[in-house]
């Protein structure tokens, strides 16, 4: 539970200093890094493009057609806000990064709007 309220405490000042995306997305990146990662056939470092694909499936297999609307809530309106997440949370030593690891990584991998209104037939590799 202690660890749990850290993680909070954590995320609830990153918000502080960049108050664009609210706690729950960032909490959201977190979950569906696990749930993208868990996916593989074998657990690996995912890239930009890899985790926003992996985000996409997880937005919809949560929130269904209102995935969209949960995630913009939450202030993600494009793939590079997920980058932004990303490296923030890489900021505080929640997430770690490869020298071949770059925020562009994230820039327009799909369109929010398109991508996220859509039923989907998925397989990460």
């Amino acid at each position: 539970m202690k660890k749990q309220l850290d993680v909070i405490d954590i995320l609830e000042s990153v918000t502080d200093k960049d108050p664009r995306y609210k706690v729950d997305a960032y909490l959201f990146v977190l979950n569906g890094l696990n749930h993208t990662v868990s996916r593989l056939e074998k657990p690996r470092h995912v890239n930009g493009q890899e985790l926003s694909e992996g985000l996409r499936i997880y937005a919809i297999d949560q929130y269904g057609p209102l995935a969209l609307t949960v995630l913009e809530s939450w202030g993600l309106e494009k793939t590079s806000d997920f980058g932004n997440i990303v490296f923030n949370l890489i900021g505080v030593k929640l997430l770690s990064k490869t020298d071949n690891d770059s925020i562009d990584d994230f820039s327009d991998v799909f369109d929010f709007k398109k991508a996220l209104a859509r039923t989907v037939d998925y397989k990460l590799e």
